[in-house]
């Protein structure tokens, strides 16, 4: 007896030869069994009667036949199974992406909705400006007329008029706090001088009719300080005094403040304080455990391990130490005793930057001191935390050996590969209002 199964659920046209009772053949039946396939039965006569009956070879053919069909719609069924699992599971993660897309926009649209009064604050801040603005226009036209027709109008109003808008302009600027870097401009090139590398620099507590400048050629083996009177005068190389320091200096991160020059002290970890004005040396420190002599200087070396540097809110050292394993440290100074007053640990590796300077306690580091440098990592002071930023700035000369920042005149000084240059920086500004007084 030969037995045949295939599933109910594939669709099989079998075409049998049937073999009547008269000539020893029973004719076949069919049942399911319970995984639901169809069993095909036929009875034949004993093999041995009709093991060389023509058709019982035509049967034994037509059962092989049936069986191998048999066996391939098994394999299709599996594979069209697996297909729909594909399929399905392509659905779900597709249903799921979108999803998390929808999600991710709803939370930048929640990240934006904080900036909607800070915008309408902007908006209230421009019409102040375009009144200001339109009265200097007013202002402009009238002084015209009175160069056409002099005596046309009366000067005493006219001045008292000038003083009120002086005096509401400077009240505005008065309410502009510490901002954050947003951009730097430029630079400006001023003079091409010295070697590659060097310091100059401005005091930024200096008066407005004070503009003196001061210039220290070299990154060691030096104590000579030049000081021109004014701006004019150092890019004619009008020298109008020389000053001769009692310790040579390591680096190019020195800063004038106050009247008194701060320089890291050679092949140490100290901070001298020269006075211009007596010629002497009025205080000097050592910053506790602070690499030197090219132990953690900046990316292009020069001893360039301690950083002194100023901005509105005073005076910082900024350096790395073993125990913050050579990554940068940030201290708060006190600028007539040179006590630390306050320090910072950060995460950023001192062998890795560029070159650093502060803006309204926020040190901001660059990533490098050649060609496609940018401002790259700022830490705040305030919050005691950092971000990752993307300023670029254009390093004209390709080498920068020395970048600091002058809270005077909201600018960046630098000693470019041998030019002396200046970068404008763009602050984001929180205008305090009336009622935040």
């Amino acid at each position: 007896m030969y037995k045949l199964s295939f599933p109910l659920n594939m669709l099989l046209h079998l075409f049998i030869y049937t073999i009547g009772p008269k000539e020893g053949w029973q004719v076949y039946s069919s049942a399911q069994d319970a995984d639901g396939r169809c069993i095909c039965t036929v009875v034949a006569p004993e093999q041995s009667l009709c093991s060389r009956d023509a058709k019982s070879r035509q049967l034994r053919q037509l059962l092989e036949k049936v069986q191998n069909m048999s066996q391939s719609i098994e394999v299709l069924n599996l594979r069209t199974q697996r297909d729909f699992q594909y399929f399905r599971q392509i659905e779900d993660e597709r249903k799921s992406i979108i999803a998390r897309n929808f999600q991710e926009l709803k939370d930048k649209m929640d990240e934006l909705k904080p900036l909607i009064p800070v915008l309408e604050q902007y908006k209230m801040d421009a019409a102040l400006i375009s009144q200001f603005k339109e009265e200097i226009r007013n202002l402009s036209a009238v002084l015209t007329g009175i160069q056409e027709e002099v005596g046309a109008f009366d000067y005493d109003e006219l001045y008292q008029r000038v003083l009120r808008l002086d005096s509401r302009l400077r009240s505005c600027m008065g309410k502009l706090t510490c901002g954050k870097l947003m951009k730097i401009t430029g630079p400006v090139t001023i003079k091409t001088s010295g070697t590659r590398f060097g310091a100059w620099m401005t005091d930024p507590l200096a008066s407005t009719r004070n503009n003196r400048v001061w210039y220290m050629d070299s990154y060691t083996n030096s104590k000579i300080v030049r000081e021109y009177k004014t701006m004019d005068d150092f890019v004619a190389g009008v020298v109008s005094r020389t000053y001769n320091l009692p310790f040579k200096w390591e680096g190019t991160n020195h800063i004038v403040y106050n009247g008194s020059l701060y320089y890291n002290k050679y092949q140490s970890n100290i901070i001298v304080k020269y006075s211009f004005e007596t010629g002497s040396v009025l205080a000097q420190r050592a910053l506790e455990f602070a690499g030197f002599h090219n132990m953690y200087p900046y990316t292009w070396g020069g001893f360039s391990d301690i950083d002194v540097m100023a901005d509105e809110l005073g005076m910082w050292a900024v350096y790395a130490t073993n125990q913050n394993a050579g990554n940068v440290v940030i201290s708060q100074i006190d600028p007539y005793t040179l006590q630390v007053m306050k320090t910072w640990n950060t995460e950023y590796s001192k062998r890795n930057a560029g070159e650093s300077f502060m803006i309204c306690g926020t040190l901001y580091i660059t990533n490098s001191h050649l060609s496609g440098a940018k401002v790259y990592y700022a830490y705040s002071t305030k919050t005691s935390s950092y971000e990752y930023i993307d300023i670029p700035f254009h390093n004209q000369y390709f080498h920068i050996s020395m970048l600091d920042y002058n809270a005077r005149e909201r600018a960046l000084y630098a000693w470019n590969n041998g030019h002396q240059v200046i970068f404008n920086v763009t602050l984001f500004h929180v205008i305090k209002t009336d009622d935040d007084s």
